[in-house]
């Protein structure tokens, strides 16, 4: 009986060198696959509130019409409500339907708040909706949406 070792093929410090920037090259120019779209973006909403009826109104979205920077987006929500214990915004949950993910924030409020107010900086890859959708102690879901269109560069896009 033969001992000793093995014969195993060796790979050199340059032969790995090369293995592993074709491999980081090929990662990087795989595309990304995640873009929200207007049904990504409802599936999204449900899986939050789940099948309750949307109504309009009692949202305001202070949003520009135009970005010249998607990077920084300043984005206002307010709803109308008495903000009582009985009537009061539980929750305020913000999608988009043009960016990677849809889900791009939540706020949660009580009656102790007094107002239901969130402001916030988006990043906004496109031009897209942005969707606010406010959550009331009633059972009661109001929905808003609002366009902005997404320069590129301050070119247009």
């Amino acid at each position: 009986m033969e001992t000793g070792n093995p014969q195993r093929p060796v790979i050199g410090r340059r032969d790995f060198l090369k293995a592993g920037s074709t491999t980081a090259l090929i990662l990087t120019a795989l595309p990304l696959s995640a873009e929200a779209t207007p049904e990504n973006a409802k599936a999204a909403i449900e899986k939050i509130i789940g099948s309750t009826v949307q109504k309009e109104g009692r949202i305001n979205i202070v949003l520009a019409e135009i970005a010249e920077n998607g990077g920084t987006v300043p984005l206002k929500v307010s709803v109308d409500s008495p903000m009582t214990v009985e009537d009061h915004v539980q929750a305020v949950h913000v999608f988009t339907d043009g960016n990677p993910l849809p889900e791009v924030a939540s706020y949660f409020f009580g009656p102790h708040n007094g107002k239901a107010y969130m402001s916030i900086r988006l990043r906004l890859l496109k031009t897209q909706n942005v969707i606010a959708v406010a959550q009331m102690i009633t059972g009661e879901s109001f929905v808003a949406r609002k366009n902005i269109k997404v320069t590129i560069g301050g070119c247009g896009g």
